[in-house]
């Protein structure tokens, strides 16, 4: 069974600290529109404050995750534990796209 947490403590970053490889998945709100789910890393994820988190959205296969956000805002974020004892963390919240030249960029 799941554990809900209320914030990022300095277990959950620990964890989080350890993957080189996490998940963003979105959806779109329309029945016909897609669920894209795509995998990240490259030392692009940071933890702003224990609500808090971004990652650089290099680009690869669309910007479907951009879309996605602009629509809604709906994120879960994945990371799964490939070494040492099997763990699995989502984050699920709300995302915005901060872009270059954006005042929250830096």
């Amino acid at each position: 069974m799941g554990k809900a947490y209320e914030a990022i403590d300095e277990r959950l970053a620990k964890l989080i600290a350890r993957q080189h490889l996490f998940f963003v998945a979105t959806a779109a709100l329309s029945a016909e529109g897609s669920v894209n789910l795509s995998p990240k890393g490259l030392d692009s994820f940071v933890i702003l404050d224990p609500h808090t988190v971004a990652y650089l959205d290099l680009v690869g296969s669309g910007a479907e995750t951009i879309a996605h956000l602009r629509e809604n805002g709906r994120i879960t974020i994945l990371f799964c534990s490939f070494e040492g004892p099997p763990s699995l963390l989502r984050l699920y919240g709300r995302g915005e796209v901060v872009e270059p030249g954006d005042t929250d960029y830096e």
